[in-house]
């Protein structure tokens, strides 16, 4: 699969306070890795064209430009659950081999940024994987004396079953191989790498935390539901890439290995939020990052509920 040939992203300032929203008695931070270069959203979602986006005058300016192009971005969630430390996949991290221009060799204070939020590497208990792909797992691992290393010795890294089975039986190219020797791999020989069987209903790991499965984009992906006080959250992961593809549930990633699946789990996922008032948090979206689901016309719209101390559009 082409890659955009775009340069890659410059270094990224640091936030001294990170964006984050409350959920009841959760808080979630927002951890800023890079923006994706404006080549990302032609590649990545071919089917939203200028004119589509156009259409969605509510997309502007946060969403995308006045020229149609949309904005992506690369984070991480990071929240606490009573005393647990939880960590919502980890981002395309640093000085790793990539196929993607954007992606590779990268240099971002990433890790500083997530001790800045008050969640130093060695404090993490949970990092959740919601699909094993190379711009969700970066940060598993770090680099020291020439090895990759887990990044968060004293966590647990959970994925699906049925994600890990899934690409144990692939064939893969040389740039995946890479990355699950870089990233995955590492994790897995430390012994912290848990597969965990999803049931249709949900899975609940912890008081408030549960992981659901939204199937399509990966065979094991997952979504993952916050609920504390009467009050709830969902964290997307790549189920849902852009707001676009609120009004346009049917617009397929060019990664996804099951469009129609993907679809599927998209299009239940926004019924099954719509008017609830649940917190929507996009795993690729920018500034503002969070809305709240309403139907319109027959699909979709997302009304943005801006974080507390949002850092600045980089």
């Amino acid at each position: 699969m082409q890659t955009p040939q775009t340069p890659q992203a410059p270094r990224a300032p640091r936030a001294p306070r990170a964006p984050h929203w409350t959920i009841g008695d959760i808080t979630v931070h927002r951890i800023d890795e890079t923006p994706l270069p404006p080549a990302t959203g032609p590649w990545l979602l071919p089917g939203a064209t200028s004119d589509v986006v156009a259409r969605q005058d509510w997309l502007h300016p946060d969403f995308a430009d006045h020229e149609g192009t949309l904005r992506l971005d690369s984070h991480s969630f990071a929240l606490t659950l009573g005393t647990l430390r939880v960590l919502v996949d980890t981002g395309i991290g640093n000085g790793k081999t990539r196929a993607n221009p954007a992606w590779h060799g990268l240099r971002t204070d990433y890790l500083q940024r997530l001790t800045d939020a008050g969640f130093p590497p060695d404090t993490v208990d949970l990092v959740v994987l919601t699909h094993l792909h190379t711009d969700h797992v970066g940060w598993n691992t770090r680099e020291a004396d020439g090895a990759w290393v887990p990044t968060f010795p004293n966590a647990r890294y959970l994925v699906s079953r049925t994600e890990r089975e899934f690409w144990a039986a692939q064939s893969m190219d040389e740039p995946r191989r890479q990355m699950f020797r870089d990233s995955v791999l590492p994790v897995e020989d430390a012994g912290l790498l848990d597969l965990l069987d999803i049931a249709q209903e949900g899975t609940d790991i912890a008081p408030g935390l549960r992981l659901t499965p939204a199937p399509g984009h990966t065979p094991g992906h997952l979504a993952v539901q916050l609920s504390s006080r009467g009050e709830t959250a969902v964290i997307t992961g790549d189920a849902i890439h852009h707001p676009v593809q609120l009004p346009h549930p049917h617009l397929s990633s060019c990664a996804d290995t099951d469009p129609r699946r993907a679809e599927a789990s998209r299009r239940a996922l926004l019924a099954s939020l719509a008017g609830t008032g649940t917190l929507l948090l996009g795993t690729h979206f920018p500034h503002p990052t969070a809305g709240r689901v309403t139907a319109h016309e027959g699909t979709y719209r997302l009304a943005p509920v801006p974080p507390a101390h949002p850092a600045p559009r980089q």
